[in-house]
């Protein structure tokens, strides 16, 4: 049975190391906690899980931005209206930090709250 509650492999109480792996917001904190957990954490499924599944999120969120910022300088090229594309990405920008902070609030909170895809791969993963 693997540990669910108690302490991570870094001394952390559990709910606050999961929480830790979504603060990849505006520093790289989270980023680089999530892979030392991935690597150190053997024991402990609940930080397992979200350090996949903050990364599996993040690495989404980039492709998604890249795809959106070309498709979106195309289309302010062919129209010359570039005020378009700065919109949509500081929506997904705000959209990303909106949902980084939901999810590390369930996290907070001890809920394995799984998204749609991400979420089973990281389910599956951390096992």
């Amino acid at each position: 049975m693997q540990n669910m509650n108690g302490k991570t492999a870094l001394g952390l109480d559990t709910n606050i190391g999961s929480m830790i792996c979504y603060l990849n917001i505006c520093l790289p904190i989270g980023l680089i906690y999530s892979i030392i957990v991935l690597v150190t954490d053997n024991t402990n499924k609940s930080p397992r899980f979200h350090a996949y599944q903050s990364l599996l999120f993040t690495g989404a969120i980039f492709i998604i931005s890249v795809i959106l910022s070309i498709v979106m300088g195309i289309f302010g090229v062919v129209t010359r209206s570039f005020g378009v594309s700065f919109g949509f990405n500081g929506l997904l920008s705000l959209l990303f930090v909106g949902f980084s902070v939901f999810l590390a609030f369930k996290a907070y909170q001890g809920d394995l709250f799984r998204l749609p895809i991400i979420g089973d791969l990281a389910d599956k993963w951390s096992n």
